[in-house]
């Protein structure tokens, strides 16, 4: 059956398998989401559900999203995100106990932003090689970056320096290794896109 929720990234740790083995994983405190509207194909062109995370006070949310709340009888939430093709119905709780150990899941989060930078560390150019081409005397520069009299321009799409990271990145087939219900923690095996505190969005197929 696909579950999603809504998590923080807390960071890494190592845990150790029944074979003794070190396993690097991912701490995720995720939900719980309590279900908040229900879009249908009908009514919307199109089927999900929405689903709230992060409980804050009334004060902090718009006052059509905090009636849609009351509506509902659900304590208001910072940030409501849809997915598509779930059931459920208003006011159902999704929590990690919708995942069990041996899962694989599609994590989706916000990568590291790493300002402008050049093309060796945001493109993994060489650096220092040839010093020709334009390069005799720029060592982590790109070099030549166009073609001659023809096409006379710099074609699109061009490795070049420019701003790294700070985009939507996900990452599918991690494997889901624990569970701590008491917690709210699913521990995932290796690293997940994005800073500590992140926003996560983790999708079982």
């Amino acid at each position: 059956m696909k579950a999603a929720i809504l998590g923080r990234k807390v960071g890494m740790t190592t845990i150790y398998s029944e074979e003794g083995k070190q396993v690097p994983v991912t701490l995720i405190q995720a939900g719980p989401c309590p279900i908040v509207k229900i879009r249908t194909q009908e009514k919307d062109g199109y089927q999900s559900i929405q689903i709230g995370f992060d409980e804050v006070s009334e004060n902090k949310v718009n006052k059509p999203d905090l009636g849609q709340f009351k509506k509902n009888n659900i304590k208001p939430h910072k940030i409501l995100k849809e997915f598509r093709e779930l059931d459920g119905k208003v006011g159902d709780l999704i929590t990690v106990e919708n995942f069990t150990k041996g899962d694989k899941v599609k994590i989706s989060g916000t990568s590291k932003g790493r300002g402008f930078q050049g093309v060796v560390k945001r493109h993994h150019f060489g650096g220092i090689g040839m010093v020709t081409h334009g390069q005799s005397d720029r060592l982590r520069h790109p070099g030549s970056i166009g073609a001659s009299s023809y096409p006379s321009r710099v074609l699109k799409g061009l490795r070049m320096a420019g701003r790294m990271g700070g985009k939507k990145t996900s990452v599918r087939n991690m494997e889901v290794v624990d569970i701590y219900p008491e917690q709210n923690l699913i521990l995932i095996k290796g690293s997940v896109p994005g800073a500590k505190n992140g926003l996560l969005e983790i999708v079982k197929s």
